[in-house]
């Protein structure tokens, strides 16, 4: 008898989930290149909210779709289903090779840069402490998706508490900027606004994580979408009171030349044990984001094996702690070997555009969806067409704003997605060849 995969996530842990994969290290550094693109206080605190509505927007176009296709896989479903088998295995294929591994590589690194804040360590050493944390975290998630999602909820609730310290050390002790008087209001063009919402972007990145679990999750249909719900309203008002914060204590300028904003703001606070504390906290969010982005990914590679679109062996589940044990393995090998080369950096930067040019594709394939016949899923996007139309316009600024920029990344990141078009058509051959 095939062994399946265990349905062991709730609403707390899809939740967790949600919130611990997207409250990553990138908050705490993330805020200085937003503030580059838009030098005002106003507009900082408007582009933040801004990124938190487009990801409520994409978050309740996943909603609907896992109502839909409650099934292991997320986005790779979503696009198969609706648009093309094609589509979603081009969006599997950019998974494995750049953004999801490269998303773990990069987690890791920051975890070991901010570990060796309290232990110095070396270029070597920071990558051997990054390799120990992939493979250290992977083989949590190989002894079953239990103990990887009780992880995150525990991981995650300690986050949290940590950012509303942070939030509640300036209510008490904080002290407003004295430069903040002398600090003008600025003017910047539209397109430096977007740049600055596709910067703010990158901290919210991953919500989309948690569909890739729903095989595994109690009633996916009801779960799922209240989690990315929650989870997404969360997230946003942890990034809106955070940036508030940096502003208020710290002038613009200062903020916008920091590398490590948060850690500044807590030195402001509370002198270097605050700024020790913030590397603690950047620490357990990195753990928090890196062991989800390691629970999700394989799933997707899981889902097609067993469609005979990747080697049949990434669908074996372990007899035992029923997990998909070779497509976490081959993952953490991947991941490990983008760290020991130093590559993961140019192939994230690569598929951030691409990410959004399939989450307008997603969208779209939802619109397409409703047009069905009989369609009747079990939860419905709000807004419908408007918040769609513009979340689809918005993610094409974004993914157009990027290739724009670094035209040369983009075409080698492009082409990575084109080749995985004939490599499709190869995984193809034997069922042509039977007919």
């Amino acid at each position: 008898m095939r062994e399946r995969l265990s349905h062991s996530i709730g609403l707390l842990s899809a939740t967790a989930m949600v919130v611990g994969i997207i409250i990553g290290a990138s908050i705490f550094v993330q805020p200085s290149e937003v503030n580059r693109h838009v030098p005002s206080v106003a507009g900082v605190l408007a582009v933040w909210a801004a990124a938190g509505v487009l990801t409520l927007f994409g978050s309740l176009v996943c909603a609907e779709l896992s109502s839909v296709y409650p099934l292991t896989g997320g986005v790779y479903v979503y696009l198969k289903e609706t648009i093309s088998p094609a589509c979603g295995f081009l969006w599997g294929w950019a998974m494995f090779w750049s953004a999801h591994s490269g998303i773990i590589a990069a987690s890791a690194v920051i975890l070991a840069r901010y570990a060796a804040f309290f232990a110095p360590a070396g270029d070597r050493g920071i990558r051997a402490i990054a390799i120990g944390a992939i493979l250290l975290l992977s083989f949590v998630n190989y002894l079953g998706v239990r103990q990887g999602s009780r992880l995150q909820t525990v991981v995650t609730c300690a986050k949290v508490a940590g950012i509303v310290l942070l939030l509640a050390m300036v209510v008490v002790l904080g002290a407003p900027a004295a430069a903040h008087a002398a600090s003008p209001a600025q003017t910047f063009p539209p397109g430096e606004f977007l740049l600055g919402i596709g910067a703010a972007l990158f901290a919210f990145g991953a919500w989309h994580m948690v569909t890739y679990t729903a095989g595994e999750t109690r009633d996916a249909r009801r779960t799922i979408p209240r989690a990315l719900l929650i989870g997404t309203l969360v997230v946003t008002a942890c990034y809106v009171a955070l940036n508030a914060a940096y502003l208020y204590l710290l002038p613009l300028a200062r903020v916008t030349s920091s590398t490590r904003v948060a850690a500044d703001a807590a030195f402001a606070v509370a002198g270097a044990r605050g700024a020790a504390a913030i590397s603690a906290l950047v620490i357990v969010s990195a753990i928090g984001v890196l062991n989800g982005v390691i629970l999700a990914g394989p799933r997707t590679y899981f889902a097609m094996a067993e469609e005979g679109l990747a080697f049949h062996q990434l669908a074996r589940v372990h007899p035992r702690f029923h997990t998909p044990s070779v497509a976490i393995a081959w993952q953490a090998a991947w991941s490990c070997v983008l760290v020991a080369t130093g590559t993961y950096r140019a192939l994230f930067t690569r598929v951030v555009y691409t990410e959004w040019i399939f989450f307008a594709l997603m969208t779209a394939g939802l619109v397409r969806l409703r047009r069905r016949p009989g369609y009747a899923p079990a939860f419905r996007a709000w807004g419908y067409p408007v918040l769609q139309i513009v979340f689809i316009a918005a993610a094409l600024a974004v993914a157009g704003t990027q290739i724009a920029a670094t035209p040369r990344d983009a075409a080698a990141g492009l082409l990575l997605v084109v080749i995985g078009l004939p490599v499709y058509y190869f995984w193809l051959r034997p069922k042509y060849a039977h007919h």
